[in-house]
């Protein structure tokens, strides 16, 4: 028997590159990532660093994930993964790790809410704490589900 001599499909779907990425799951979810972590990194910083110890593990993670996903943003817009498996790992690796790191700052700055309550000079510290705590929940919500969604591709 003579071989036909066609490749055999793939039965992965194709990585995204350009505005597609923003039309499919998990990919979209990076968008609000970065925009959500940029609010928290706002929001901390509008504190005034009140706990600088804690809060600055919260601004070290939100900026770092901020910019790390921006760049993974920008290399699917522009196709840099060549449709290569290792993206996907790559990707998988990245949105779990920084779920971890994103939860435990989301646990300090409730943290940091709830200490700046009782504080005599709170009165504009609570809420931006608060609304801080919000954001980094959120986002540490988007990044799991970044994380877990590329498996049920």
């Amino acid at each position: 028997m003579a071989s036909t001599g066609s490749p055999v499909a793939s039965t992965q779907p194709a990585l995204p590159s350009g505005p597609a990425v923003f039309k499919t799951i998990p990919y979209a979810f990076i968008l609000p990532e970065i925009l959500c972590g940029t609010w928290v990194w706002i929001l901390v910083a509008a504190t005034s660093v009140s706990y600088p110890l804690v809060q600055g593990w919260v601004m070290y993670v939100s900026l770092t994930s901020c910019l790390i996903s921006l760049l993974l943003l920008i290399s699917y817009l522009f196709g840099f993964h060549n449709n290569s498996e290792n993206w996907k790992v790559l990707d998988s690796l990245y949105h779990g790790a920084t779920a971890i790191l994103y939860m435990s700052a989301a646990v300090l700055q409730a943290n940091a809410a709830i200490v700046s309550e009782f504080n005599s000079n709170s009165a504009l510290h609570y809420p931006l704490n608060c609304a801080a705590s919000f954001f980094a929940f959120i986002t540490t919500f988007l990044y799991i589900l970044h994380a877990f969604s590329i498996y049920y591709q």
